[in-house]
Order: C-alpha cells, then structure tokens, then sequence
C-alpha cells in the first residue's frame, strides 16, 4: 500500500492566522484537538491578499484536480513497491465523500493511468469516514471471485473542497479536523499470478508477513442517523459538513457490539489482537474507543500519531496508519490485527485480519 498528499501542509497556528479567525472559541477548537500539522489547499486571494470565499462550482473542480492527482500519485506508488504497472490492475474501487461527479474517479483515475479499457470499477461516494472499509468488502469479494488477478482499493478525499467558512461554531469544527490525502491499498487472492510473500516489502527490507482477510462486520447507529451528515446548506449556498456533538458518545457506547461479534466468530477475544488501526475521528472519537474497548495508548499510537500529523482524512485515515504500522517491521506471522472506521450513517465498520 502506499499514500500521498497535496503539497501545502499548515500548522493548526498557521491556519488560523492565515484565515484571520480571531473568534476565541474558534480558535480552541483548531488548537485544542490533537492536531498539529494537516495538507490542505487553501482558497485563492482576492484583489487585497485575502482568502475569499468559494463557489460550489470552485470547490468541485478542486476535488476533482487534488482528488485525481493523489489518487493516481498513491496508485503509482503502490504498484511501484510490487513492481507491477496500472495495466495489470483488474478491479479499481474508489472511494471519496468530499465532491460528487459522473463519471466518478474510478473512470477518472483509469484514464489518468492509462489502465486497461477491460479494468471493472466501482465508486463508493458519499458514505463518509467509514467508507473505506466498505470499498475493502467490495475488493475483498471481486478478488475472491478472480484469483491470481490484482484488484486495488483507492480513497482520495480533498476534504479542502468541503469546508464552508462562515464564523459559526458548526463549520469551525469541521475545518479545524479534517485533511487532504489518498491512500491506495493492493489486493489479491492465491493465484498463479498473486503477488507472493516476497512482493511485500516495506523500504527493500527483507521480506514481510502478509496479512489475509478474515472477516468483516458492520454495525449502524440507526438513532444516530443525522448525527453525521454533508448535505445543502441553504444560508451557505453550498455542501456544508455537520457534525453532532454527540458522535463520540454514541460511538463509544456501541462500539463494543460490533467489534464483539467480529471476534467471537472467529473464537477470539480482545487480548488476542496484536494490532488495533482504528479511524483518526478526532479526539473524542478516540478516547471513546479506548475506554469503551479498554484499549492502550500504545494501541492506538498510530491513529493518534496520523491525526496529530494529517487530521481526519476521511476515509483513507486508517491506511495511514496501517502504513505506519508496518513501517514498524514489529508484525509477525500468526498476528491478528482488527482494522475499524466510523463515519455517517451512524456507521461503525471492522475487519480481522491474520498475519501469516
């Protein structure tokens, strides 16, 4: 697997100065959250050096530019660590919540790459932070279905092109959290042609374990269904994202349900995960899991450590930190790992995998 980003980053500080907030409130909501660092593509100036405000049509043409560029900038990357090329790819599915198009990305980012006219595709849009894992299931069954052949999950958000600037509290929250990022995911069933166990190298080092698929569970917080949304904002004249700020409590008391179910099917239990890649939601969010499911800072130093140097990616936040997992070289074979993302809906999506 492999990630990028756009080339601007930002302090926290950085971005409030640059956008002159100087409400108090606001400004402790950017600086509060665990955030230090995040990529993002600022607004163009105006006539007087100042940010100004976009149009619905501006933002849209930004989440296709960034969107196709770093989708495409982590495809390439990825394909290079397994030395294979776009044309080998089988199955793209792309994932991003952050601006609506047809044709959506997969078509965008298969003529980007010069793929293979026969390459089948699927868009996951709208379906938020969680949606990552829900593009995972869809690779996971195609691949299942055509062993040896190499399929490839792609999340590209440009999380820039939904923010709305308008002072309020409700949109300060979510400009203070979310970044701009892509990560791409390789994946593939035994086959003649699979990448074997010596493709899967991290920086030329010797070989690494690869991880198998073993299940995947889904649990919706039907009450909480409003509680995560990007739809019109009439006053804003544009998408606006909204987050309730109940999120944290209402992930927190049902995450056990899900992540219970994942692993007694499989006659498992909590302390029999080695490796905990849990979505960077923001601060609360992850609190609320650590308690809830009785997890360690040192389990959850990665989505912390992306948050702290991305903010919320959206849906590719939890390969962020995947990678930097395995950039540890600490996994061995017979690892269990337990992958989770929550976004809108409410929705709290989980994956087991074993190392091997």
């Amino acid at each position: 697997m492999a990630t990028a980003n756009p080339e601007t980053r930002y302090s926290q500080r950085e971005v409030i100065d640059l956008l002159k907030i100087e409400d108090p409130k606001i400004r402790g909501v950017f600086l509060n959250g665990g955030i230090e660092t995040r990529f993002l593509t600022l607004p163009p100036r105006d006539g007087n050096g100042d940010y100004r405000i976009e149009s619905q049509g501006e933002l849209l043409a930004k989440h296709r530019q960034h969107g196709i560029r770093t989708g495409a900038e982590a495809i390439r990357k990825c394909l290079a660590e397994l030395g294979r090329a776009p044309r080998d790819i089988g199955y793209l599915v792309a994932v991003t919540t952050t601006g609506f198009l047809t044709p959506g990305f997969s078509a965008l980012l298969i003529n980007e790459l010069g793929m293979s006219p026969h390459t089948a595709r699927l868009d996951v849009v709208g379906m938020g932070c969680n949606a990552g894992l829900n593009g995972l299931n869809a690779v996971a069954s195609w691949s299942a279905a055509h062993p040896g052949e190499l399929a490839i999950l792609a999340c590209s958000e440009s999380c820039s092109a939904a923010y709305v600037f308008d002072g309020t509290m409700r949109t300060a929250v979510v400009n203070s959290l979310f970044g701009d990022g892509a990560a791409a995911l390789a994946v593939c069933t035994d086959g003649a042609d699979e990448p074997g166990p010596d493709d899967a190298r991290t920086d030329g080092a010797a070989a690494a374990p690869l991880p198998e698929l073993l299940s995947q569970r889904s649990y919706m917080i039907t009450k909480a269904v409003d509680a995560m949304r990007y739809d019109w904002d009439e006053d804003a004249g544009k998408f606006s994202f909204y987050l309730d700020k109940e999120v944290p409590y209402e992930v927190g008391a049902h995450v056990e349900i899900v992540v219970d179910r994942l692993l007694i099917e499989q006659g498992l239990r909590r302390k029999d995960i080695a490796h905990w890649i849990v979505h960077s939601g923001g601060k609360k969010v992850i609190d609320a899991v650590k308690i809830n499911l009785g997890l360690t800072a040192h389990d959850l130093r990665h989505t912390v450590s992306v948050m702290r140097d991305y903010g919320n990616l959206s849906s590719g936040s939890f390969l962020f930190s995947y990678r930097r997992l395995l950039a540890e070289r600490i996994v061995r074979p017979g690892d269990y790992a337990v992958f989770m993302t929550m976004g809108p809906g409410s929705q709290i999506e989980t994956a087991l995998l074993r190392f091997r």
